[in-house]
Order: structure tokens, then sequence, then C-alpha cells
């Protein structure tokens, strides 16, 4: 097949074109995940700050012990904005991603690029911010793994935007995928304490109600650290997957993510995400 001549401003892929199942396997987790993730961003508009015109603030606490402190307003002010910037970014990642708008309406996505990036790095900052004002309820080990977890998103934004600006489309593809790795990560810190609590060990084993048991201590590195593993494989992985059985375990792994992620969502979308959206939408608070 003759190499396809793209513009000078879109990302060149370094994968070759898959298999039908490879190909389908991924768009099933790509379309999951996202679904997914938005459900999680539109929870987050509707019990966060569905809960401020109703002057309800205080329930913020529900799932997070101490999350509202009226008497620290600027911690308030940094995770209000981690919040309100971390879900434009969960929506606006995937679409970052469709190569047909990068071929076809190019400007479209440059400014959304730029709103992404900057959102990214906003939300970096508001969570570093909050960590600074106030502290996790976790402690020094969330406090260290969420810290680290900021600095990366904010780093990786910055890469991602300083590349495209200097025209290095290769390196703002690596960029932008560790960057798009690293900001599912807190729609996967939901989901992986959805499936643990709610399929795995619903006792629950390793969770304590100040996040300070085993489990939460793993969860403090583990929800972004793999991402950025994965991300890593799949920026070098054009001649992986060139061969056979490679392609094979690609397929593999990737319907098994697709499954966990579904089940995962419905779980999480049936007990917590959902009731708190359709309340928001009834205007009856978050």
């Amino acid at each position: 097949m003759p190499a396809k001549i793209e513009p000078a401003n879109v990302i060149p892929s370094t994968l070759p074109r898959s298999p039908s199942a490879l190909r389908w396997s991924g768009i099933g987790l790509a379309a999951a995940s996202w679904i997914s993730a938005a459900f999680f961003g539109m929870f987050i508009f509707a019990f966060y700050f569905g809960a401020i015109p109703t002057g309800r603030m205080d329930q913020w606490n529900i799932f997070v012990p101490g999350l509202y402190d009226q008497r620290n307003p600027a911690a308030l002010a940094a995770i209000a904005a981690h919040f309100a910037t971390g879900a434009i970014v969960l929506i606006l990642g995937p679409v970052q991603l469709i190569g047909e708008l990068r071929v076809r309406r190019p400007w479209i996505h440059r400014w959304l690029g730029r709103t992404y990036v900057w959102t990214a790095a906003m939300a970096g900052l508001g969570g570093l911010g909050f960590i600074a004002s106030k502290g996790t309820i976790g402690g020094a080990p969330m406090n260290i793994g969420f810290g680290l977890y900021g600095v990366l998103i904010v780093v990786a934004a910055i890469q991602t935007y300083r590349h495209a600006r200097g025209r290095r489309w290769e390196e703002h593809r690596a960029w932008a995928i560790r960057l798009f790795a690293l900001a599912l990560g807190s729609w996967l810190y939901r989901m992986d304490y959805g499936f643990w609590l709610n399929v795995v060990a619903p006792a629950p084993l390793g969770h304590l109600v100040n996040y300070r048991g085993p489990f939460d201590i793993v969860m403090s590195f583990f929800f972004y650290l793999p991402n950025l593993a994965v991300a890593e494989l799949f920026i070098r992985a054009g001649r992986v997957l060139s061969q056979r059985f490679f392609r094979i375990a690609a397929v593999i792994v990737l319907n098994l993510a697709n499954l966990l992620v579904i089940v995962g969502t419905y779980n999480i979308v049936h007990d917590y995400w959902g009731p708190a959206i359709l309340r928001f939408l009834l205007g009856r608070g978050g």
C-alpha cells in the first residue's frame, strides 16, 4: 500500500494499518471508555457544581470526607478549578484522537487541542494547589502519589503544546498520547475503586474510610503509572504490531479491557453517577 501523504499540521502515525479485528477492538475500547468518561464528566458537573445553587456544598464530603472546607477558601478554589477543567479534559480528550478530524478539519483539532492542553494544565495545577493548601485525606502516600500525578499532567500539557508550536509532530504526538493517558487517570481512579469494591472485594478488602489502607496506598500511584507504561508501549508499537502473535494478543487484551470498562461503568453509573445526574436533570440538586 503506498504511503499516505499527510498535511504538515497533521500528527503522523507510526502504526501500520491494523487488521480488522485489532482495529475494531481498539475502536470498541475507545468508544466504551469515552462513554464512561463522559458519564464521569457529567457526574462532576451534576454532583459538585449542581450543589452550588442549592447551597448544599457540604455534600462534596459524601464520597471524599473533608473535600469541602469553607474555612479554607484557597483549597476550595483549587479543587473547584480541578473539577471544572478535569471534566472538560475527559470529554475533549477522545475527540483529539479522531484521525478524520485531524485530516479534514485541522483547524478544529488545533483549537480544541489548545483548549485541551491548557485545561489539563489547569486541572493539574488545581490539584497541586489543593494538596499544598490542605493535603489529601490519605496522608503522605496520597499526597506524594497525587502530587506526582499533578506534576506529570502539567509537564505533559506543556510539552504537548511546545512541540506543536515548534511543528515537531512526532514529539507532539508522543506527548499528546502521554497526556491523554494521564488525563484518563482521574476517571480510572473511580473506575478501579468501583470495580474493586463492587465486584472483586465488596467486603471491602484493603480499603479504609480514611483512604490509608493497603489498597488505597497502591491506588495513589496505580491509577496513572500503568497508563503511562501502556502509552509508552503504544508510542513504540509499530514494529511489534506488525507480527501476527502480538496482534492476536493485542486483540485479546483490548477486548478484555473493554469488558472490564463496560462492567465497571455499569456498576458505578447504576449506583453513583446515574442517580446524581438524574437528580440534577430533574432539578433536585446534585
